[in-house]
This record gives structure tokens, C-alpha cells and sequence, in this order.
């Protein structure tokens, strides 16, 4: 591994198949990869701990598949503010509404873009209504329902 003035790091290829054999399972042992990669258990753990270091990897966390929670609409939802110094407000008052579980600052129409979660489409006009709408600096709302995600996956390496 090899960082740059610029702050980007470099990765080798023993770097890249440690990467892809976790994302594809977290849950990898550290012993079955170092199998798979012909070299030492220490040097697999040493890596992972560069590789962490760097912040190539920012976290190893369980997924969880909401739809069997009972989750299964997800919306994407546009966010519009009365002004752009609003922005610091609502997003602290959107970090109070847990079926919100993306935000992202965008260009374009809308100064927030949400993704949210909720259990049907009574429940995401509820969060709509009485949560969202209720923000003060958001003065108005448009919603995208999800079909179907048939594409969810990370940076393939």
C-alpha cells in the first residue's frame, strides 16, 4: 500500500483480493484467506490493519434485510429548504427520524436527498405528513417508491 501526497492510496493485488473477499463476506475467516492467498495468517491481519488505518475500510457491520423486518417500501425522497442556511437544522432534525437511514447533500432541485424505510405505504405517508413536513426550513417534499433494487452493490476492486 502506498499513499500519495494528494491523500489517495494505492493498493496492491494481494490489497484488492483481501477487499473483494470482504465485501463479497465480512465474515471471512482470517485463516481461510490467508489459504486462499498463499501467505501467512500475521500478514493477512496486518494488511486488514493497514487497510483499516488508511480508512480504505471504514467499518465492518451486519446488513440487515429490512423487508424481512417488515420494512418493505423504500422511498427516495427530495428535500427542498427555504434557504440554503436551513441545511445544518434539518439534517440534526432528520437524524431524529430512524426510518431515514441515508441523507445526502446534493446539487440540482433539492438541497437533501433522502432515502427512507418504512413498512408500507400508510407508514411512509405518516413519516411524510407528520415528520418531514413538520421540519422547520422544509418547505416541501417530492417522493420516488422503489419497485424493486435489482443493483445493490460496492466498488468492485
Amino acid at each position: 500500500m502506498r499513499i500519495h501526497e494528494n491523500g489517495q492510496v494505492e493498493i496492491d493485488g494481494i490489497d484488492k483480493m483481501i477487499l473483494n473477499a470482504f465485501m463479497d463476506d465480512a465474515s471471512i475467516p482470517v485463516s481461510q484467506l490467508s489459504k486462499e492467498l498463499g501467505i501467512s495468517n500475521t500478514a493477512v491481519h496486518q494488511r486488514i490493519k493497514k487497510l483499516e488505518t488508511s480508512g480504505i475500510i471504514s467499518a465492518t457491520k451486519v446488513i440487515l434485510n429490512p423487508s424481512v423486518l417488515g420494512y418493505s417500501t423504500m422511498s427516495f425522497v427530495g428535500v427542498f429548504m427555504d434557504k440554503p442556511s436551513s441545511y445544518k437544522l434539518v439534517i440534526n432534525a432528520l437524524e431524529k427520524i430512524p426510518e431515514v437511514v441515508e441523507a445526502h447533500f446534493t446539487t440540482g432541485n433539492y438541497g437533501i436527498f433522502l432515502k427512507i424505510l418504512c413498512r408500507d405505504n400508510l407508514h411512509l405517508m405518516n413519516v411524510l405528513n407528520k415528520k418531514l413536513q413538520e421540519i422547520d426550513g422544509v418547505t416541501r417534499t417530492e417522493t420516488i417508491i422503489s419497485l424493486e433494487q435489482p443493483i445493490d452493490r460496492q466498488i468492485k476492486l
